[in-house]
């Protein structure tokens, strides 16, 4: 059986991506993308503008074969603000809410993870790095997902990830984080990111097929 890809964490040049939404749709289906979310960064400068691409998502799912998802990604904002920041992007339409992690690879103010995985706005905790077994925890109970990153830097805590979520039991998904046109993986990419994490071969298709269904599912997009 052939698979496409869901990837529900992409940024256009809306945020800092390089691509309008309808090329990003575009570069997407011809690598074999069933839906994927535009997750462009967020805080209170420029959350308003979350239903600035809505026209040309509409546009694209009429004419294309590819669903386009409207999203946001919670960045670097204050602890305090993740809920009502959360809040406000599905008050403006957002139907995926993904949180900017405590990746590795940035200065990410601790206690982000927490904030994120509290909030059942919330639908992906982004490359959250070293993230704990107590936050792993709350996530489970707040079905907040957790995220294994296919983008360079980000990738560095997929590993602990993978096993923190093994252990207590989280959905993962496999996302790119795209922002330039070589971010975008394949299939089969996705899967040997997820292998090289150290998940099995099940839990990969799991998290590459099973689990973001499940979101969009929740979210009414499916």
């Amino acid at each position: 059986m052939t698979h496409k890809r869901i990837d529900l964490h992409m940024h256009s040049l809306f945020s800092d991506g390089e691509l309008l939404p309808s090329e990003l749709a575009r570069r997407a289906l011809v690598l074999g993308h069933e839906t994927i979310a535009i997750t462009d960064h967020v805080d209170y400068s420029n959350i308003e503008t979350i239903p600035n691409i809505k026209k040309a998502i509409d546009d694209i799912n009429k004419n294309w074969d590819i669903t386009v998802v409207l999203g946001a990604e919670i960045t670097h904002a204050p602890t305090e603000s993740i809920a009502p920041l959360a809040k406000k992007a599905r008050k403006l339409g957002a139907k995926i809410v993904v949180v900017h992690g405590e990746t590795l690879n940035e200065p990410v103010i601790g206690g982000t993870n927490l904030a994120a995985v509290s909030c059942k706005d919330v639908d992906i905790l982004g490359h959250p790095g070293l993230i704990t077994e107590e936050e792993a925890e709350i996530a489970l109970e707040n079905d907040v997902t957790l995220e294994i990153s296919a983008r360079k830097g980000h990738c560095l805590g997929n590993g602990h990830v993978a096993n923190i979520a093994r252990k207590v039991g989280n959905d993962l998904v496999v996302d790119t984080d795209t922002h330039a046109p070589d971010d975008l993986i394949t299939f089969d990419r996705a899967i040997e990111i997820a292998l090289g994490a150290g998940m099995s071969r099940e839990e990969a298709m799991t998290a590459t097929v099973d689990n973001p269904r499940k979101i969009l599912e929740k979210r009414g997009v499916y």
